[in-house]
């Protein structure tokens, strides 16, 4: 498990409970299980560091283009804190002194919110700081993927990458009409850099659009105005 660093604050954490279905041998849904998941108060942050992206890697665009695959099964071994790091950091990750990020976005207004879901908590990514943050601690990784209508990429991998979008901060400038366009323009280009950079760290991954919104924003903890807008299960590739 990572080191986490502790915010100087009381920690203040409400148990709330989720009732999940398990997958059965078949594949078919077993009967619900409870499960207790812990969501942090937004007095207390945990701040996990995240390792130094790697800005050069062992294959070229044109490979990673050719062998990008929609990947389904994945082994069951953990993601190390650099591959998390790396894949965050493709998504949004800055990469300009003024703030200019991974991937393009209209105005530069970075209307995203990433998340990661892993067996230990939630993390929402801070670009900023290049961070972690827990929003909810233990695994919500059943709870998701009957959110999810019941796909197993996302129960099987061992994270899954959520990209949230805040449309206020695009129709501030551009209107409520014309803001989702570039929210989902901008969405598309951050997935597709996370399905890359995952080919080139040999990892597989697969976008899914397929979910109940509100019962993603439910088991994430997700705050009123982010909007869900995409889940890539990632992980290891089974040989």
């Amino acid at each position: 498990m990572f080191a986490i660093v502790i915010a100087l604050a009381t920690l203040l954490a409400a148990c709330v409970p989720v009732t999940v279905a398990q997958p059965g041998a078949t594949g078919t849904p077993a009967p619900a299980m409870p499960t207790r998941v812990v969501t942090m108060s937004t007095a207390v942050a945990q701040v996990i560091a995240l390792p130094t992206p790697q800005l050069k890697g062992t294959l070229t665009l044109e490979e990673t283009l050719t062998q990008r695959r929609s990947v389904r099964e994945f082994a069951e071994t953990p993601l190390t804190q650099q591959e998390l790091g790396q894949l965050l950091w493709a998504a949004q990750g800055i990469t300009h002194p003024a703030g200019l990020r991974t991937a393009p976005s209209a105005g530069a207004l970075y209307p995203l919110e990433v998340y990661a879901v892993t067996r230990d908590a939630v993390y929402r990514y801070d670009p900023q700081g290049h961070h972690l943050v827990v929003q909810v601690q233990g695994d919500v990784r059943p709870a998701l993927y009957a959110a999810a209508l019941m796909q197993a990429p996302v129960l099987r991998a061992p994270c899954v990458i959520v990209i949230a979008a805040v449309y206020a901060r695009t129709s501030a400038k551009y209107g409520e009409e014309r803001a989702p366009r570039y929210v989902h323009l901008e969405a598309g280009h951050a997935a597709q850099n996370i399905l890359l950079q995952a080919v080139a760290l040999d990892l597989g991954a697969v976008p899914i659009g397929a979910f109940y919104d509100d019962k993603v924003k439910q088991v994430l903890a997700l705050p009123a105005d982010h909007d869900p807008l995409y889940l890539i299960p990632v992980g290891r590739l089974v040989k």
